[in-house]
């Protein structure tokens, strides 16, 4: 009775997380909101938003397929949730800073000159993000220098380059293969299928930022 206890209770934390997720990417009515995005705040949501949802459902979904139906019995292994946890922060701060990267070439496309300015927000507003996140208890002890790395990616990021295609995520998938709890041998096996996973999770999300976002808006605001 205490293990199914356990088992129910970390199932639940489970969908909570997951819920949190969806819930700020569809919003209250299970429709997605579509905000357009003008100021820094507006950013700020969604990149925190969305690179939450990708994270949390990329590997939700690539646990729960590769475990079946012994799923929710992983939930009594410590060591288990334990990773999952870990790998949980980890995708997502791969997540954020693809993202972030992406946004930035779209802000900079339009007025090249503004770049450094560019460079400047998008630091600002990770940072921001990363502060309010500050160091999770279940993030493990690699977390602040993997937060670290990704400030370190945007300081010297040439948002001139960046392309308006998959190319900017580059990082979220090879997370998903390094940290999910999976043994390695399947990871393997899995690699091409994985990586091509998240790339697709994240054509929704760079249709929205291009439908949503207000590239003179967004740089007047910061003027």
């Amino acid at each position: 009775m205490h293990n199914e206890t356990r088992q129910a209770d970390r199932l639940a934390n489970w969908f909570s997380h997951l819920w949190s997720g969806l819930r700020d990417y569809f919003g209250s009515h299970s429709r997605r909101r579509e905000e357009a995005v003008t100021d820094r705040a507006g950013l700020k949501h969604f990149l925190e938003t969305r690179a939450s949802y990708v994270a949390q459902t990329s590997l939700y979904g690539y646990l729960r397929t590769r475990a079946g139906m012994i799923y929710p019995q992983l939930f009594d292994d410590d060591a288990f949730v334990g990773s999952i946890n870990i790998a949980k922060w980890q995708i997502w701060l791969a997540c954020l800073s693809d993202l972030s990267v992406y946004a930035g070439g779209l802000l900079t496309r339009g007025s090249p000159a503004m770049a450094p300015k560019v460079g400047t927000l998008l630091q600002e507003v990770v940072t921001a993000i990363l502060n309010n996140t500050g160091t999770p208890a279940d993030a493990g002890g690699e977390f602040a220098a993997f937060a670290s790395q990704v400030q370190t990616r945007l300081a010297g990021c040439d948002w001139a380059r960046v392309t308006d295609d998959e190319k900017p995520f580059s990082e979220s998938p090879t997370a998903l293969i390094r940290w999910a709890p999976v043994v390695e041998n399947l990871k393997e096996l899995d690699e091409e299928i994985v990586r091509n996973s998240v790339r697709f999770r994240w054509q929704e999300i760079r249709r929205e930022l291009r439908r949503q976002l207000d590239p003179e808006a967004v740089l007047q605001s910061v003027r």
